[in-house]
């Protein structure tokens, strides 16, 4: 693919640092802008962190800028959490952080040089409205909605509206599910909420377990239509493969955990494009092991897909076919999230919205 192409050279820094050192000036111009656009210069950054002092000088700066300035928001993250764990102490069951606040509170694998925009919490259905609530209390606030806004977030999906704090201006999603309630695809919420594990450092908060965290990143990846940091994603995943794969009992666990949670086709999309394109070492015939991996003409169709909208956050490296690519990605999405009678004028409603902007 043309566009997998274009960032060959950022693909290997992110699989193998050390050649970082004999990039040309034209090549670090290229992968710097690459590596930005894709929200992964810090990661460059802690790539790096070793031998950044014999790189250019401008591009040292880049990396360590970026990589201060994902420690910066670690530490604010930190923060954010002591005040989140005060306004919830009264709220009964777990509240389990997701994504990349869970990377930054627990220092997992992905957390080294990595930059998000919220913070994601998952709570128990029944414990949606006391958590909401709280967290009102405590100076949260939704956006102002309209009535079909209203009841596409809170019957349909698999969050409330986002949530801003009205001092700090941190945003918040709340939700009580991984996959929307009107999803194709069914999971089961309560059983990654019971194996989730305690924060020593934030105890009101856990975190999933490795298996979970792998298996819901990989969801979140492969059932979204939005690509832009659809690569930063991906080495999320890598990063989570990587620190859990040295033991032996986390691969069979993370094929038992997939078919318990009914997620074995994002778990076998994620194995493919992380060995494709970041080199994972993944067990030899893993994905073989995936009871849902699809025929092989079906898995040759989203290659043509995947591989493409993967890398399509490079807008220079964009061609005809990576926007067809993630178009129909977009489409997929949310042919997924809804059946028809509700899609059909979900869309409609959003393409009226659009043409009056």
């Amino acid at each position: 693919m043309k566009t997998v192409f274009r960032c060959a050279d950022l693909l290997l820094a992110l699989r193998e640092p050390d050649a970082m050192l004999g990039f040309d000036a034209p090549t670090w111009d290229r992968v710097v802008r690459q590596a930005r656009a894709a929200g992964l210069l810090g990661r460059l950054g802690a790539l790096a962190s070793g031998f950044s002092d014999r790189l250019p000088t401008p591009v040292g700066r880049h990396l360590r800028a970026s990589l201060a300035l994902a420690g910066q928001q670690r530490r604010a993250v930190h923060w954010e959490l002591l005040h989140l764990g005060r306004d919830l102490k009264h709220i009964a069951g777990p509240v389990v952080l997701l994504k990349g606040a869970a990377y930054a509170a627990a220092d997992l694998a992905p957390s080294a040089g990595r930059v998000f925009t919220d913070i994601d919490l998952l709570v128990p259905r029944a414990q949606l409205g006391a958590t909401e609530a709280a967290l009102m209390l405590g100076g949260w606030a939704s956006a102002p909605q309209d009535a079909y806004d209203a009841r596409y977030y809170r019957e349909w999906m698999h969050e409330l509206p986002p949530m801003q704090h009205l001092r700090r201006q941190t945003w918040l999603d709340l939700h009580h599910n991984i996959l929307p309630e009107t999803a194709r695809r069914k999971t089961r919420p309560e059983l990654l909420l019971a194996a989730a594990t305690p924060l020593a450092a934030f105890p009101r908060f856990s975190i999933l377990e490795p298996a979970d965290q792998v298996l819901h990143s990989a969801t979140h990846l492969f059932h979204e239509g939005e690509w832009r940091h659809g690569l930063r994603d991906l080495v999320d995943l890598d990063a989570l493969l990587r620190a859990n794969g040295d033991a032996p009992v986390f691969w069979p666990r993370l094929l038992a955990r997939a078919e318990a949670l009914n997620l074995g086709l994002p778990l076998y999309y994620a194995l493919r494009y992380a060995r494709r394109l970041l080199h994972t070492p993944v067990p030899e015939h893993l994905e073989a092991q995936c009871r849902e991996r699809p025929p092989r003409a079906v898995a040759a169709l989203m290659d043509a897909l995947f591989l493409p909208a993967l890398t399509s956050f490079y807008n220079e490296g964009r061609v005809t076919f990576t926007r067809i690519a993630t178009s129909a990605l977009y489409v997929r999405s949310h042919w997924l999230r809804m059946p028809p009678h509700l899609l059909l004028p979900h869309l409609a409603r959003k393409g009226l919205r659009a043409s009056k902007v």
